[in-house]
């Protein structure tokens, strides 16, 4: 645990708990319909790794060392609970500074860490039921969760949610199955086959926490805003401004600059795999243009008002616009330079798009090839 001044600032093993314990139960299914949906969903892991490396041209061994988990809900929330305390540990310990003998500091040992733990498992909650899949890119090895031995890394496909997702949008189980497992393994795909791609990811997350200069009373107040939302505790007649991101907190200017970058670096990530899954798809998701409409339409409207609101404070509504502004970047880039041109941008961190790049791809290929070639 991570203390501050003789009180826990997170119980993380609360967080878990109270995470677990508040999450929805899944869809009903059989014991036997269970059992076939894990495993047709580690085929389709395994079948995956082919076809996204046949069509990126991108590959390694490696990717066989990063383990597919398909999980549950609670699955999910332990997984990235382990994750949440690793690299968030440089910004609670420069909290545990701060605090001090402050005012921000007093109120904050008061509360204590059980009810930031709390908190923060009902934003778990929220989120538990709403991931398909994920690849955990700073996995810290467990017991329960093993993670690849070299840096790190695994594949979580969170069975429950995808068999919701496909029976809510009316699609084929089977082809929406492997829809989502092509765009998982083509992030096990960059990261196993560009090996600075973590320790380049890493460096910024720790740059730009280590830049924050926030009050700790600040950070807590955002959490127990997204919790209020989420348990409909906004006072009765108060207007929904949209709320402010958590990211919003720390915008220094090295920050907004290192923000840039990451911003950059995710919505190709996203992008990418996006595109991949489209790409791929056609000849091997024989309703994949259905599923792409439906889902799109999805991830447009959220499932409601207060989805929107949580979005927008969890900063997911950003991620949302990754997608798209990442997968029109790749499309570009491929379309006129093709696969192998648009493969050197995994060469190092200097070939990476920036932010105004991703909105202009002509931009990076003028400054990455035409510079080249000259």
């Amino acid at each position: 645990m991570t203390s501050i001044g003789g009180a826990e600032m997170v119980d993380w093993n609360l967080a878990v708990a109270t995470a677990t314990r508040l999450v929805r139960p899944g869809p009903e299914v059989t014991r036997d319909e269970a059992r076939a949906v894990v495993a047709e969903l580690r085929r389709h892991a395994k079948a995956s790794e082919e076809h996204v490396r046949g069509f990126t041209r991108l590959g390694t061994d490696e990717a066989h060392d990063t383990p597919v988990l398909v999980v549950d809900r609670p699955g999910w929330v332990r997984a990235n609970v382990a994750g949440f305390r690793e690299l968030l540990k440089p910004l609670l310990d420069k909290m545990q500074q701060r605090r001090g003998g402050g005012p921000g500091g007093a109120v904050l040992g008061a509360v204590g860490g059980k009810v930031t733990g709390v908190e923060l498992g009902m934003l778990l909650s929220f989120l538990a039921s709403r991931v398909l899949g994920q690849y955990e890119t700073f996995a810290p090895a467990t017991r329960e969760l093993p993670a690849g031995s070299n840096g790190g890394g695994r594949l979580l496909l969170v069975a429950p949610n995808v068999v919701h997702v496909e029976r809510e949008l009316d699609v084929d189980p089977h082809d929406f199955r492997l829809w989502v497992c092509l765009h998982e393994e083509t992030h096990r795909t960059q990261f196993t086959a560009v090996p600075w791609l973590r320790d380049h990811l890493e460096g910024e997350i720790q740059s730009f926490l280590a830049e924050t200069d926030v009050d700790p009373m600040t950070v807590l107040e955002r959490i127990r805003e997204a919790a209020q939302s989420l348990a409909g505790g906004r006072p009765e007649g108060e207007e929904d401004d949209g709320g402010h991101s958590l990211v919003e907190l720390v915008q220094s200017p090295a920050q907004r600059e290192i923000l840039g970058r990451l911003t950059a670096v995710m919505s190709l990530l996203e992008g990418h795999a996006d595109f991949v899954m489209d790409g791929v798809g056609p000849a091997v998701v024989p309703s994949v243009g259905e599923i792409r409409e439906k889902f799109q339409q999805r991830r447009a409207r959220g499932a409601s008002r207060l989805d929107v609101a949580l979005r927008k404070l969890l900063g997911l509504d950003a991620k949302l616009r990754q997608y798209k502004d990442g997968e029109r970047f790749v499309r570009s880039v491929v379309e006129e330079v093709g696969m192998d041109g648009f493969n050197r941008i995994w060469t190092s961190p200097n070939t990476l798009p920036t932010k105004s790049e991703i909105s202009k791809p002509a931009d990076w290929v003028a400054r990455v090839h035409r510079k080249a070639e000259s």
